[in-house]
């Protein structure tokens, strides 16, 4: 893997990621009510996923569903600080 890939951390990598696919479902659903393919929300969800499934592996033991709200609680309180 490259280099900038071991400096970031997994826990950024999820919320990221998972803000970016909760980003690209509402432009799934423009995408379909005006009956038009949804590319731009493909790419999203697919780089989300991609990010998500990264943190996901680079964490040791991964993360459970309960752990999703202080990951975020964490990762906003480092960008704040």
């Amino acid at each position: 893997m490259a280099d900038w890939f071991s400096q970031i951390d997994s826990d950024l990598f999820l919320v990221i990621g998972l803000i970016i696919a909760a980003v690209a479902i509402p432009s799934i659903i423009s995408a379909f009510s005006d009956s038009r393919a949804p590319r731009a929300a493909a790419v999203g969800v697919v780089l989300g996923g991609v990010m998500v499934l990264a943190a996901i592996v680079t964490k040791p033991g991964g993360y459970s569903a309960s752990q999703i709200p202080n990951v975020f609680a964490q990762v906003f309180a480092r960008v704040l600080n």
